[in-house]
């Protein structure tokens, strides 16, 4: 329906805590944002996982009936927007794998670079699949290695080419695992006698948790035995956070290597404007990850910022519009122009991002519609160029406007009356000290890539 780019998964897991199933299920619904096709919650008691989950939101997976029916104090849960693989039940996760000894559940979040060439490994090795995710193969990966299962894990990371944050649940212990580049986040906090750990901070926070600390690149973290154990399965060396988490995916209130993501997106903005000289009215930003760049744009420049659109929280994602002119109308059905704000204004309208540039020509002539004189578009990231092999659900490089046009071909194409893009020293420098994967902005990929089992 829209051409925006979309979530990634999100994991969270408890350990060592009562009601872990309830405790993993708010941690979900606090990272709902992150996925919204299918959610999944697997509870260990001893060496057995009960697992359940199912197609929808969390809230539609899961009722109160069945969290109590759950008992056991260690959990993982996922929430997933398929990336790798289809939307076949037999991809929603949870994964569980039932052995002789125990059972084994992973989530994960992110993209395998090499899953291709791992799959045809592992079937030449006789294993069998049930789906078509990158996360079965992970799982496979372990119950194939030897030795203790911290080992078997990190066997099994070293191997991995990608982004990747996963939980692995076993035998009462959670081993978390960041990929080598850091390009997923993945932190932990204390709680009570245990740990939670989870995709962003924000699932901490609406447990009351406001300290955490993140699992390093290239780490995995134990949490067994009442103890927390920090190995590193790769030497660490320099982070590449997907630029995408601050930019887009991340909600505003979470932390990512210690910088507060609407502070990050607040300077985009003010770099934004500290480069800018268009004469306007005011500023309005695209809900709701556009707000705080047009907040930080606003304050720099002295243009006052105004809420001049407004989205309707209840259009679902797979709406289906079978006619050119449904489909037009379908923006109109997620956002709605405040005529009164916008007639007669010169609008400089803040969004954070590009990809295909029919949403922002749409959105572009809906503020104009509404009465708006002149509607300037400033992006709060650099121009899309390349696709992304990592996770995010970009398109293909043909489908990206930004690798076919120039920025005035674009400006001409989405209607806007300008149109500027962030520069990418601009992006690192909002980000402070943190390292960013830039690939989708200059095709700088930090991993080796690989197609049909084959490197490229």
């Amino acid at each position: 329906m829209f051409d925006e780019i979309h979530e990634e998964c999100g994991v969270f897991g408890a350990y060592h805590i009562q009601n872990a199933a309830a405790i993993t299920y708010y941690g979900l619904h606090t990272l709902q944002h992150r996925g919204q096709e299918a959610s999944g919650i697997a509870v260990g008691e001893g060496a057995k996982i009960q697992v359940r989950k199912g197609k929808g939101l969390t809230i539609d997976v899961f009722t109160r009936e069945k969290l109590e029916q759950m008992p056991g104090k260690v959990a993982v849960g996922h929430v997933r927007y398929s990336t790798a693989g289809g939307q076949e039940n037999a991809n929603i996760q949870p994964i569980v794998a039932r052995g002789r000894v125990h059972d084994v559940a992973i989530v994960h979040n992110g993209q395998i670079v090499n899953e291709k060439e791992l799959r045809i490994e592992l079937e030449e090795a006789g294993c069998i699949f049930q789906g078509t995710s990158d996360s079965e193969i992970v799982l496979h990966m372990i119950q194939k290695e030897q030795g203790t299962m911290r080992e078997r894990v990190m066997k099994t990371a070293r191997k991995l080419v990608g982004a990747f944050s996963i939980l692995v649940l076993c035998e009462d212990a959670i081993y978390a695992i960041r990929d080598q580049k850091g390009l997923r986040p993945l932190s932990y906090a204390k709680m009570q006698d245990g740990y939670v750990i989870g995709s962003e901070t924000c699932a901490f926070e609406v447990l009351g948790l406001y300290t955490h600390t993140d699992v390093k690149p290239g780490e995995l973290v134990e949490f067994k035995d009442g103890i927390v154990r920090r190995f590193d399965y790769e030497p660490a060396g320099e982070t590449h956070l997907c630029a995408m988490e601050y930019i887009y995916f991340a909600r505003p209130d979470s932390v990512i290597e210690n910088l507060n993501v609407h502070r990050f997106r607040k300077e985009t903005g003010r770099l934004l404007a500290l480069r800018d000289d268009v004469e306007a009215d005011i500023v309005i930003g695209v809900p709701d990850s556009s707000l705080s760049a047009a907040i930080g744009y606003a304050e720099a420049s002295g243009i006052p910022f105004e809420t001049g659109l407004v989205k309707n929280r209840f259009v679902g994602r797979t709406f289906i519009q079978p006619t050119q002119a449904l489909r037009d109308r379908g923006v109109r059905m997620k956002l709605s122009a405040i005529g009164p704000i916008v007639a007669g204004k010169s609008v400089v309208m803040i969004d954070d991002s590009i990809v295909r540039g029919t949403t922002s020509r749409r959105i572009v002539r809906l503020l104009k519609d509404a009465g708006a004189r002149e509607v300037h578009v400033r992006i709060a990231s650099p121009v899309i160029t390349s696709p992304c092999f990592y996770g995010v659900d970009t398109s293909t490089k043909e489908e990206l406007i930004g690798a076919r046009m120039d920025e005035a071909a674009i400006c001409e194409a989405i209607e806007a009356d300008s149109l500027r893009f962030m520069s990418i020293d601009d992006l690192k420098a909002a980000a402070g000290g943190v390292g960013l994967c830039t690939a989708c902005f200059d095709g700088s990929y930090c991993t080796d890539l690989y197609s049909y089992g084959e490197k490229l």
